[in-house]
C-alpha cells in the first residue's frame, strides 16, 4: 500500500532532498509532472499564469469574455496546438482570426446540449486545449472523472465561470473605450484590467490591457490612454449625453460604429 510520508524530527523546514522525494511522488501520483512545460499564451498575459502559460492537465476559469479566452487560444494555436470551443453558439471565426487563433486548428462545438459536459470530455481526448462555457452544473463525480482525464491527456480545459480545484481564477475589471469622437466615431481599443488568482500566489496578480487594440488583438496598455474626444461642446450638446458605450456582442469582430444625435 502506497503513500507519502515525510518524517521530520522537527518543526524546521524538511530538507531539500526530502521536498524533492515528496515533488517526485506527487508526479506519478498525479500521472504528470509539476514542472512540466506549459503551452504558450501572448505576453501581456502570460505573467498571469503560473508557469507563463497553459499548464498541460490543468483547469482555469474565466469571465464570460469571448475576446480574454480567444487571446488565451491564440499562441497555442498558431504553435501547433488544435483548440476546441464547447457551447459558444455566438463565438465567430471572424473573430478569432482577428484575435490570432489559427483557424485550421479550430473546432467549434456550438450547441451540445445537455450533454455539454461528455462531450467536453470526448474532446479532451483528442485536442490539447478545450474552452466550454457549462450549460448547467455539472456534478462532483463528473468534474473529478474529467479532472482526472485531462491529467492523464495533458489537456487544458479553460471554463466559462467557476469551477472547482483550478490552477488560476481569472477575472476582468475597470474598462475603458477609447477612439470616440465628438458626436461620432469608432471604438477603436479597450483598456481593462485583468486580475489572477491562484493557489500557488499569495496574493492576486493585475494586468492593463488592451482588449482589443486598435488592430483587433491583444496588447500591453500604456500608462495613459488618451480618449479621442473633445472635452469642449456647445450647451445643446450637453444637455443630451450620447448614448452609453458598450462592449461590441459576443464572438463579433470589427469597428463598433457609435452615433447620437443633437437635442433641439
Amino acid at each position: 500500500m502506497g503513500g507519502i510520508v515525510l518524517a521530520t524530527a522537527s518543526r524546521a523546514p524538511a530538507p531539500a532532498d526530502d521536498v524533492q522525494r515528496l515533488r517526485a511522488q506527487l508526479d506519478r501520483m498525479q500521472g504528470r509532472r509539476l514542472d512540466a512545460p506549459v503551452l504558450p499564451v501572448i505576453h501581456p498575459l502570460a505573467d498571469l499564469l503560473p508557469g507563463g502559460g497553459l499548464k498541460p492537465g490543468a483547469a482555469y476559469s474565466l469571465p464570460r469574455s469571448t475576446s480574454l479566452l480567444l487571446a488565451l487560444m491564440a499562441q497555442a494555436s498558431q504553435d501547433g496546438s488544435w483548440c476546441g470551443v464547447v457551447g459558444m453558439p455566438r463565438l465567430g471565426a471572424e473573430a478569432a482570426e482577428a484575435m490570432g487563433v489559427d483557424l485550421s486548428r479550430l473546432v467549434l462545438i456550438p450547441d451540445p446540449g445537455a450533454r455539454w459536459l461528455a462531450v467536453t470530455a470526448t474532446i479532451a481526448d483528442v485536442l490539447p486545449v478545450v474552452a466550454v462555457r457549462p450549460s448547467g452544473r455539472a456534478p462532483d463525480g463528473e468534474v473529478a472523472r474529467l479532472a482526472a482525464r485531462l491529467r492523464d491527456r495533458g489537456a487544458v480545459l479553460l471554463v466559462q465561470g467557476p469551477w472547482p480545484q483550478t490552477e488560476a481564477v481569472l477575472e476582468l475589471g475597470e474598462q475603458a473605450w477609447s477612439g470616440i469622437g465628438r458626436g461620432h466615431g469608432y471604438l477603436q481599443e479597450r483598456r481593462i484590467t485583468v486580475t489572477s488568482a491562484s493557489r500557488r500566489w499569495p496574493t492576486p496578480r493585475r494586468a492593463r490591457v488592451l482588449l482589443p487594440d486598435a488592430s483587433g488583438a491583444v496588447d500591453t496598455a500604456p500608462a495613459h490612454l488618451t480618449r479621442v474626444e473633445s472635452t469642449a461642446q456647445p450647451a445643446f450638446e450637453q444637455a443630451a449625453p450620447p448614448v452609453p458605450v458598450f462592449e461590441p456582442a459576443d464572438g463579433q469582430a470589427g469597428e463598433q460604429r457609435v452615433e447620437w444625435s443633437r437635442a433641439g
